[in-house]
């Protein structure tokens, strides 16, 4: 198998790092990008002049272009395109204010936006390659007091979709990745989080009971399945990482097409 040139956004640690691993250790090359290059030096010590890593931040969208042409220039061409960075805002949809909707989609939705459109031209140019982007099972189904965050995932699920009907013709395959839970600092220190309202408080409880006891996977679990999809002929377009995603898909789908069914007259009518 010929060694495959990877550029990952979001490498500093959970999946980013775990993927950029997990290539580095078959001897894949990869440019590993962060906001905080200093947390990339372990890689570049390990791995030498197989990795890369840039300093980015995915919200500038010069920066991102100028990444994607050095990572191209560097190794002479990208196989795999991974947009990882990204991060959670918790709180109600009533809590959000202005700004942290805008700093969610800013990262989550438009980072991932102008990383396709700095890779495309030259996955054109090459003849093929594969994005894959960092989706989440809440880009299948919403959570509570995680509204804005789902918002930015199905608008990453709807661009992505939209893209790998648009870029097929030039052998460039997408692939959405969707975790569920996962032992990540999405939860930790890379999350933000509203100022709360008491009159939500009863829901937040009862959130924190369900999610009492829950086990998380380890991203470096996930390792195996990237490989197997950025190694596959016909790569999925979607692919959920954890047990429970398949699961809570059926139900949301299912609830989903019963409540279309249901109303179906009157949505004929409406045709006129």
């Amino acid at each position: 198998m010929t060694s495959k040139v990877w550029f990952i956004t979001g490498a500093s640690r959970g999946f980013g790092r775990a993927w950029a691993q997990a290539a580095l250790e078959r001897g894949d090359r990869v440019v590993a990008t962060a906001r905080s290059p200093e947390a990339l030096q372990p890689l570049a010590e390990q791995y030498g002049d197989a990795v890369q890593p840039l300093a980015l931040d995915v919200t500038d969208r010069a920066a991102v272009f100028a990444a994607v042409d050095a990572a191209k220039a560097h190794f002479g061409r990208l196989d795999v395109v991974i947009s990882n960075a990204g991060y959670a805002l918790f709180g109600t949809v009533e809590e959000s204010t202005e700004a942290q909707a805008r700093a969610q989609f800013e990262t989550n939705l438009f980072g991932t936006l102008w990383v396709a459109q700095a890779a495309l031209p030259h996955l054109r140019e090459q003849g093929g390659g594969h994005l894959l982007v960092t989706s989440s099972i809440a880009g299948v189904i919403t959570f509570p007091t995680a509204g804005i965050y789902n918002a930015t995932k199905w608008a990453v699920e709807g661009l992505m979709e939209t893209l790998a009907s648009e870029a097929s013709a030039f052998g460039i395959r997408v692939t959405l990745i969707e975790p569920g839970g996962y032992d990540t600092d999405w939860r930790g220190a890379s999350a933000a989080t509203t100022v709360p309202m008491s009159v939500y408080d009863e829901l937040r409880q009862k959130i924190k009971a369900l999610s009492a006891g829950r086990v998380l996977g380890q991203p470096s679990a996930t390792s195996a399945a990237i490989l197997a999809v950025v190694d596959a002929q016909e790569p999925p377009l979607r692919l959920f990482l954890g047990k429970a995603c398949l699961p809570s898909a059926k139900q949301a789908y299912a609830q989903r097409l019963s409540v279309w069914e249901a109303w179906a007259a009157e949505s004929d009518a409406a045709q006129g």
